[in-house]
């Protein structure tokens, strides 16, 4: 067997099925945003925003050395979730490669958005808050924008998995189980 790594845009599910799965096949789970925030100290948004992208990355890449290094030490392999971004990240995704298969989820784009749109606060002022930094780097002023700035993001980061990824498998609104069925029907398990 090879480690699950799990890929996709944010809202697709990745950390759930990473817990479902690990759980199903007695692995040890790890989520690429947890190991950064455990080695730098900061959230992933606070790397992104305070240090920006390239810094971002930087970390990213760590946490999958980390990540690598911790499983050859144990002599077992994992279910990995990664961040919504990854696929961005050549370095990185390149270390995943090498410790499994790379699962693309893909969501449907209205139930990712609307995950989005509902954890966004306004502010009295109308300031947009809680949103992802790809969105708000963009500089939206209404929820509508938020969905519209995601539209792009959506297709752009899924022609990115769709080419990095060894399988994808479509999450469909059922049930968090059926979901992990999917996932391990495509990998023929």
């Amino acid at each position: 067997m090879a480690s699950i790594i799990l890929m996709g845009i944010k809202h697709c599910g990745k950390s759930t099925q990473a817990n479902l799965i690990s759980k199903k096949l007695n692995l040890p789970s790890y989520d690429t945003d947890t190991v950064m925030e455990k080695l730098s100290g900061k959230s992933p948004r606070e790397i992104y925003s305070q240090d920006g992208p390239e810094a971002f990355m930087d970390w990213e890449t760590k946490a999958c050395m980390s990540i690598q290094a911790e499983l050859a030490e144990k002599g077992t392999d994992a279910v990995i979730a990664t961040g919504g971004g990854i696929c961005c990240n050549e370095k990185a995704v390149s270390i995943l490669k090498t410790m499994g298969r790379l699962v693309f989820l893909v969501a449907p784009e209205k139930t990712a958005a609307d995950r989005i749109v509902r954890e966004a606060n306004v502010t009295p002022d109308g300031t947009l808050k809680n949103i992802p930094a790809y969105i708000a780097k963009k500089n939206p002023s209404t929820l509508d924008d938020v969905r519209r700035i995601f539209h792009e993001f959506y297709l752009e980061r899924n022609g990115l998995y769709s080419h990095i990824c060894n399988v994808a498998v479509r999450m469909e609104n059922e049930g968090k189980k059926q979901n992990m069925g999917r996932i391990l029907k495509a990998l023929g398990m």
